[in-house]
């Protein structure tokens, strides 16, 4: 690749994430403008800035490097992670699947000595972003994001909803470091590194936990007033959901969750799926897969437009010592995926034990700041900006509600 592709590359990325804070501004040019309306929206949704940019991308390869380069450098992406959290994200918010983890938390909910909605809304900030170290993370993030629903009403204040979002958001980010295989960041250099689920739960997975807890606990005491459950909103079509129908959708779930890594699997089974949704209907609600082809497209776009930021991001990596690692990592992941920094890591021999950890520990608590920082982000947002204002999530809000809740991460990751 030349050298200018490689700036043409970096000015595209720097651009497509100035689009990122641009979309509530861009919605607006939408009710400016009502004949190029549908236009403007489609630019306003954060789902498909990075496919829209990725396009760009690839024209500009086509023309300055030859439609055969551009053809092959899309061809030689990996693309198993969008894959992977559409499968898991459509098949995880069916109405067998969710009647599951709704009863889980309700029965849950029932025996903590407290207001049924403040136990719930604690629980989906705590259980179910931990439970992400055993179905992964874009599945925790689905099945909590849906269940949070009811609790965030649209006539809250945003204050309260970015904080909830950024608090969902970090704690998923650090909630699948019980594990080695549920974390994307973790995920990358697991192998590499010969990090098994042992060394992540003595090294990482206790502290996260505890961050989990105590931002979780904070956000239900600070804001527990705005907690009413309003049952009308909440699908209780589960039901009557039969125990054969949700067995088979659990199996159905821990098998895409088992063959993650395998794609012509785990898209097997989502098409088993779907023969099985459109079998049975009346088990079924519409399925989420417009959100779902968003997010798996802004994946795919990151994954596309950040296979060109290697030149610049590993050098930027191994100049830090330990310490700058960590703060620099947790920043760094706001404007790339923590998954993609880990990963130029795992390419540079010779770290210390200390630069690893301070990078991969950096990196998950850094996982809320932003949509783009954390694979399942885009998940959450996609399910719960109807919740904001004008249906857009602005950057600064979600910067500012997941702010202390990092802070938190930093600290427990780092001090304890």
């Amino acid at each position: 690749m030349s050298n200018a592709s490689l700036w043409a590359g970096a000015l595209i990325f720097g651009l497509a994430i100035l689009h990122t804070f641009s979309t509530a501004w861009i919605e607006r040019l939408g009710h400016r403008f009502p004949a190029h309306h549908g236009t403007f929206h489609l630019l306003a949704e954060v789902e498909a800035v990075f496919g829209f940019w990725a396009l760009v991308l690839f024209v500009w390869l086509a023309f300055a490097e030859g439609v055969d380069v551009a053809v092959e450098y899309a061809d030689t992406r990996n693309y198993t992670e969008p894959l992977f959290v559409f499968a898991i994200m459509v098949v995880s918010a069916s109405r067998p699947v969710m009647s599951v983890a709704r009863a889980l938390v309700v029965r849950l909910a029932t025996l903590l000595p407290m207001d049924e909605a403040v136990a719930r809304f604690w629980l989906l900030l705590t259980v179910v972003p931990l439970l992400g170290s055993l179905i992964t993370e874009p599945a925790a993030m689905t099945l909590a994001a849906i269940m949070l629903l009811p609790l965030v009403r649209k006539d809250a204040p945003e204050r309260f909803k970015y904080a909830t979002l950024g608090v969902l958001f970090v704690n998923v980010s650090i909630g699948g470091t019980l594990t080695h295989f549920a974390a994307p960041p973790v995920l990358m250099v697991a192998g590499t590194w010969s990090w098994d689920t042992s060394f992540m739960f003595e090294h990482f997975g206790w502290k996260s936990a505890l961050a989990v807890g105590l931002n979780a606990t904070a956000l239900t005491v600070v804001f527990r007033r705005h907690l009413i459950l309003e049952t009308h909103e909440v699908a209780e079509g589960g039901r009557d959901v039969p125990l054969p129908m949700q067995a088979l959708h659990l199996a159905l779930v821990g098998g895409i969750v088992l063959f993650a890594h395998h794609p012509p699997v785990f898209m097997g089974i989502f098409l088993l799926f779907m023969a099985v949704a459109a079998a049975y209907p009346r088990h079924h609600d519409r399925l989420v897969l417009r959100e779902g082809l968003l997010v798996a497209s802004f994946l795919a776009g990151l994954v596309v437009l950040g296979g060109l930021q290697q030149w610049w991001l590993e050098p930027v990596l191994i100049s830090l010592s330990p310490d700058s690692v960590y703060f620099g990592a947790a920043a760094l992941t706001a404007i790339t995926d923590n998954a993609a920094l880990t990963y130029l890591g795992s390419l540079v021999p010779g770290l210390s034990d200390d630069f690893k950890h301070a990078l991969v520990a950096g990196a998950v608590a850094g996982g809320g700041l932003t949509v783009i920082a954390n694979a399942p982000n885009p998940a959450g947002a996609a399910l719960l900006r109807g919740r904001f204002a004008d249906g857009q999530i602005a950057p600064l809000g979600l910067l500012a509600g997941a702010a202390l809740p990092t802070v938190v991460a930093l600290v427990c990751l780092k001090a304890l």
